[in-house]
């Protein structure tokens, strides 16, 4: 009895023992260390574009205030703030009846000028074919028909005059005779001189009527200018827009009347934005690294995954004495109208000499506000680096401080890592 309750009382320990065993088993492995499945590479060193950062506004490539050129009360407004506008297109309409009665007054005069004109130039041709002269000859007295034909006559008649003297002087002729030739040769010099003054008489006929044809004509033109000035007055009641762009300001309102010698007579502005103007602020140390035609991107922060493209344009020619910086300008395309004018932006300049730098894909990143921070795998463990980040290059991103070439950095799982934490690489 006794040796069979001994045998029970080990039997009993035994069993104790084994599951107090059991159980330690069971605890230490549920204290075991978590290990992460992780992808791996290594950090390598490429060459990117090198550059430099500052600090830029855009500012709108062309800006203009719209006025009309002549007065009236507007009838009809075509736009509103914020509506893209093209060149050309009508902003407001005038009321145009009194410029059309200006018009229509100006075209009656005209009219009654070209007449003037007409009678001018006939009365210039009458006088034309009464010395038997057209437009551009010039006339002399003595080729005057009535003039030639009475030299004639007086050539004869001092011919026939110095005969009769002849005659005379030996009795062959009487005095009676002598004196009928003597006044036939004096009449035909009143006859010349009649005829010499008939002619310029006739002249200056043509003279005057050439005087008036020249005044009726410019008086046609001095008309023709007052109807373009008139038709002009009534185009100018559709008041168009100079450039295309977006409309940043209005201040015209139908049955308003305006006036351009009026102070502040503008009726909108007009701001392009296809092309952005960027003025951004070079530290001084940095003035032997700009040119005109660098190439720049740049960032905002209403965009700050995608970079914008522009080109350098400007230099100014002197520094900002106070701040010592430099304001150059450069070109940036904005088809798509997602940057807009007064926007902050971080501007990177190209410089024609790429750099070496380290590079890691962009996926091992992790980035909790401000602080970015890798995973370098290291003796079956991640330790986790803060890094400073640089360029962005496809799917790779520079690191500028923190790591280096051939560094082992985790790619997957990044959000299941914390410093120290035991990995499995494959």
């Amino acid at each position: 009895m006794t040796a069979s309750l001994l045998a029970l009382a080990l039997s009993s320990l035994l069993v104790s023992a084994c599951g107090s065993k059991s159980a330690a088993n069971a605890n230490a492995a549920n204290n075991q260390p978590t290990t992460i499945d992780v992808q791996t590479t290594k950090a390598v060193v490429k060459q990117i574009p090198s550059y430099f950062e500052a600090t830029g506004n855009l500012a709108s490539d062309e800006s203009t205030d719209v006025a009309p050129a002549v007065s009236g009360k507007i009838s009809q407004v075509n736009f509103d703030v914020g509506s893209y506008v093209a060149k050309g297109s009508v902003l407001i309409r005038l009321d145009p009846r009194d410029a059309q009665i200006r018009l229509e007054q100006s075209q009656a005069q005209l009219e009654q000028q070209k007449k003037g004109v007409d009678q001018a130039v006939a009365a210039l041709r009458q006088a034309q074919v009464r010395l038997g002269i057209k437009d551009g000859e010039t006339f002399d007295i003595e080729t005057f028909s009535q003039v030639k034909t009475t030299k004639a006559n007086l050539t004869l008649a001092e011919i026939e005059l110095q005969r009769a003297e002849r005659l005379y002087a030996t009795g062959d002729i009487s005095r009676s005779i002598l004196d009928q030739r003597r006044a036939s040769r004096d009449a035909l010099l009143g006859t010349l001189d009649e005829a010499r003054s008939t002619a310029a008489v006739a002249v200056k006929a043509i003279n005057a009527a050439e005087a008036q044809v020249a005044s009726a004509r410019a008086a046609v033109a001095a008309s023709e200018t007052q109807v373009a000035s008139a038709r002009k007055g009534v185009t100018d009641t559709e008041v168009l827009s100079p450039i295309s762009g977006y409309v940043s300001e209005r201040v015209a309102d139908p049955g308003e009347y305006i006036s351009p010698s009026a102070p502040n007579t503008k009726i909108a502005t007009i701001m392009r934005t296809s092309i952005l103007r960027l003025r951004i602020d070079i530290p001084e140390q940095q003035l032997g690294r700009i040119a005109v035609g660098q190439n720049i991107s740049m960032q905002t922060s209403a965009y700050p995954d995608r970079n914008f493209n522009g080109k350098v344009v400007r230099i100014l020619p002197s520094l900002n004495a106070t701040a010592r910086t430099l304001t150059i300008e450069a070109e940036v395309s904005n088809g798509d109208n997602l940057l807009k004018p007064g926007q902050f932006a971080v501007v990177r300049l190209t410089q024609p000499q790429p750099e070496n730098a380290v590079m890691v894909p962009a996926a091992a990143v992790k980035t909790d506000g401000d602080v970015s921070k890798v995973y370098v795998v290291k003796d079956g463990a991640a330790r986790e680096v803060i890094v400073q980040l640089g360029l962005l290059e496809n799917d790779l991103i520079q690191i500028k401080q923190g790591i280096g070439e051939g560094d082992v950095i985790a790619t997957s799982n990044i959000d299941k890592l914390n410093d120290g934490i035991l990995v499995r690489a494959s």
